[in-house]
């Protein structure tokens, strides 16, 4: 099978060089493989890293820029027949884990699949305990449900040109995309033998703008879901709890109670806030639309 790594990139020149040795360095089991850069602008050595390792650049303006547009771009200049998609700074973590992340696409109904991700090093606890959450040790092959994430994943590209990412939503274009092909009829897995180290170095601030894009997407991909003030309440404390309790049995309270403290605050708050975000944007959308004047 042809494959095709597609990596979204602005300013990821920290992590891009290892990523990308890491890619070069696996078992294609005969598979033809090319990576190609939709870049964003980037201003620091991300380009020169992308062109030493030989990758085909596809440029994006910033103003341009949505996660679903800069894919599809990427997409639509790929020549494989499978489409692998990986963050600038996810590093591939086993030499077979690419063709393991591809191998079930195209049987049982399967067009989608998504890896595993785990922390780094410098990865915040409550991180770790999300990556264990959504990214068990064990595969699902095909899973129930849509959800996915394209940090670590693989579409068919038959599957993508007649069912491409949406471009106007503000983040969780992978999860949108495998939920219409979900109701087509077709299927996700996870693959848990196909890993890499997710590696995100945010500031407090941006933590919570993540959780807050991600949120106004998931308003739109699952309307009937929402958050209140009480919800985050409950989420919060829950978290903050539920981290504390294993961060004692990891003997290393200490070292990460206010680090957990922070980013479960930060989480929720921008799921909350998101949330209340598209509500208040729907109003608007429906003033403009019904109101007489």
């Amino acid at each position: 099978m042809d494959i095709s790594i597609v990596i979204r990139t602005f300013n990821e020149g920290k992590w891009l060089g290892p990523v990308l040795e890491a890619v070069a360095s696996q078992e294609l089991d005969g598979n033809a493989m090319e990576v190609v850069l939709v870049d964003s602008g980037s201003t620091d050595d991300t380009l020169p890293i992308a062109q030493k390792h030989g990758c085909r650049i596809v440029h994006i303006a910033k103003d341009d820029f949505t996660f679903g547009r800069s894919l599809n771009m990427g997409c639509d200049a790929a020549k494989g027949r499978a489409l692998v998609f990986i963050s600038g700074h996810c590093i591939p973590n086993d030499p077979r884990w690419l063709v393991n992340l591809v191998a079930p696409l195209g049987t049982d109904n399967i067009v989608y699949s998504y890896g595993r991700q785990q922390g780094h090093d410098i990865s915040r606890y409550s991180e770790e305990q999300l990556f264990r959450k959504y990214y068990p040790d064990t595969s699902q092959v095909p899973q129930e449900g849509f959800f996915c994430n394209n940090a670590n994943a693989a579409v068919l590209k038959e599957q993508w040109t007649t069912n491409q990412f949406d471009e106007d939503l503000t983040g969780l274009e992978d999860m949108e995309l495998a939920k219409r092909l979900t109701i087509a009829g077709f299927k996700v897995a996870y693959v848990a033998d196909a890993p890499v180290i997710h590696i995100h170095e945010e500031s407090w601030h941006k933590v919570k703008v993540r959780y807050e894009r991600e949120a106004i997407a998931l308003q739109a991909i699952m309307p009937e879901l929402h958050v209140n003030f009480a919800d985050f309440l409950r989420y919060f404390f829950s978290g903050v709890m539920l981290d504390w309790g294993q961060a004692i049995a990891d003997k290393c309270f200490h070292k990460v109670a206010g680090e957990i403290l922070a980013f479960r605050f930060m989480q929720y708050w921008g799921t909350y806030a998101g949330a209340n975000e598209h509500r208040r944007l729907s109003r608007q959308r429906k003033e403009e639309y019904f109101y007489p004047r």
